[in-house]
């Protein structure tokens, strides 16, 4: 799904495997310090905690219109490598979510995302919050 997304496509996002994906230190994503721009690393992160709720969700792919409501990302260390994503929901919050999104029909959810170095440094994470609602 994430593939079909033409921002991501541009950026280079693929998949590392079904649930994380990765970016590549592509001279054309690099800021004026030759490292990972923070969009393209931000982008990354968005793109996985979008991911991440299709997976935990995925019987409501059909039924529902996600969009971002707010992110952010702390940025740790300069990259000059690949980068993994890793995303997660607490248990708490995915409970929270089911009842909240029942209920009304709508419900928000917080993604948490790392992002780390090939050789697992972590160079930012972040939180994600998502609006949830179903089609009418």
């Amino acid at each position: 799904m994430t593939e079909k997304i033409p921002f991501v496509q541009t950026v280079g996002i693929r998949h590392k495997d079904a649930d994380r994906l990765t970016l590549s230190n592509d001279p054309r994503l690099q800021n004026h310090l030759g490292t990972l721009h923070a969009g393209a690393l931000y982008t990354l992160a968005e793109t996985q905690s979008g991911l991440a709720l299709m997976r935990l969700f995925p019987d409501l792919r059909e039924e529902v219109i996600p969009l971002l409501r707010n992110g952010g990302l702390k940025y740790r260390h300069p990259v000059t490598e690949s980068v993994v994503a890793n995303a997660d929901v607490l248990q708490e919050e995915r409970e929270r979510f089911m009842k909240r999104f029942l209920e009304k029909g709508r419900a928000t959810v917080t993604v948490t995302v790392t992002l780390t170095t090939e050789d697992e440094k972590i160079c930012a994470e972040g939180e994600f919050v998502w609006f949830v609602q179903r089609k009418v």
